[in-house]
């Protein structure tokens, strides 16, 4: 295929939800609150963690950069999804689906990186509290972070310009509320087994080995909890832990949901997409507040610096 057999589709068409027309408005209502309650949420993590002194520690270093990555993720397919509601032919331009395909492929891998981070901070508090202070060090957890920004970025890339090389010739109308690979490579009419053989095999690094690594940590600091057994070890442990874990399994829960439903309906492989690009975003600024005691005072103390005039 040559590029000019590419170049005939200029532009696809987003089927959407399977929405009934008289539930539009009520479901355009609640994703528009979900979405400005996952902004809002995540924004006021950041803006906590940048004000507070309190909060400049290795673990909420990690915690700001995932709450960064979940407003973008959901930018990235949101506010577009919120748009094809409303719109009566709802188009996405070639390269602007090919965008939208490297955002969130960039901002979803980023959050399993990010949760590695996190869990080897927890292991390092947990099992060496003493040595706590020089091994995470400035440096090293600005390296972390820089780390995980770079090979995201380098994956995202690879999958984009892999689907870059491929045609689309007649087909363009794509079973998804968002520019999905997986619904992309469906309408190429090229070869696409170099990008489902890259999809195999990058799988594994970006999601899997990640998830081994969090499990080997946990494994760590439940051994090391275990071996000086006290009701105040567990529950220092768990406070400490709780909402990284909180978000762990909500994060791979979601995505082993996702590979399970794999084979099944479009419809379904659309609900879970919904959970992870909607639900899991809006719901870690909760659970990082309501189960995060530093969160909560540091909270307190922003509201005490605040004059208010009755």
């Amino acid at each position: 295929m040559t590029g000019r057999n590419q170049s005939t589709i200029s532009e696809f068409l987003l089927l959407g939800l399977p929405i009934q027309p008289e539930h539009h408005n009520l479901f355009y209502a609640l994703f528009l609150t979900m979405y400005l309650t996952t902004v809002l949420g995540n924004l006021i993590i950041i803006v906590l963690i940048r004000l507070d002194s309190h909060l400049h520690t290795p673990m909420y270093l990690f915690l700001s950069n995932l709450s960064f990555s979940d407003l973008c993720f959901s930018s990235v397919t949101i506010p577009k999804l919120l748009q094809t509601m409303q719109s009566q032919i709802p188009t996405i331009p070639y390269a602007g689906c090919l965008t939208q395909m490297y955002f969130f492929l960039f901002f979803g891998d980023l959050e399993s990186f990010l949760l590695v981070a996190m869990a080897y901070d927890r292991y390092v508090a947990i099992c060496f509290p003493l040595h706590y202070p020089t091994i995470m060090s400035p440096q090293l957890c600005l390296s972390l972070v820089v780390l995980s920004w770079v090979l995201t970025m380098f994956h995202a890339m690879l999958h984009t310009l892999l689907m870059a090389r491929l045609c689309f010739c007649a087909e363009n109308m794509i079973p998804h509320f968002f520019c999905d690979m997986s619904a992309l490579l469906k309408l190429s009419c090229s070869d696409t087994h170099v990008n489902e053989l890259v999809i195999f095999i990058t799988a594994g690094l970006i999601l899997f080995i990640p998830f081994v690594l969090i499990v080997v940590s946990y494994g760590h600091i439940v051994s090391s909890i275990l071996k000086v057994p006290s009701v105040q070890g567990i529950r220092k442990a768990f406070s400490t832990c709780g909402s990284h874990l909180s978000v762990v399994s909500l994060f791979y829960g979601t995505i082993i949901g996702l590979y399970l439903s794999a084979n099944n309906s479009t419809m379904k492989d659309t609900v879970m997409a919904l959970r992870y690009t909607v639900v899991t975003p809006m719901l870690n600024p909760f659970i990082y507040s309501l189960r995060n005691r530093d969160i909560k005072e540091a909270i307190g103390r922003i509201l005490k610096k605040i004059p208010f005039n009755l």
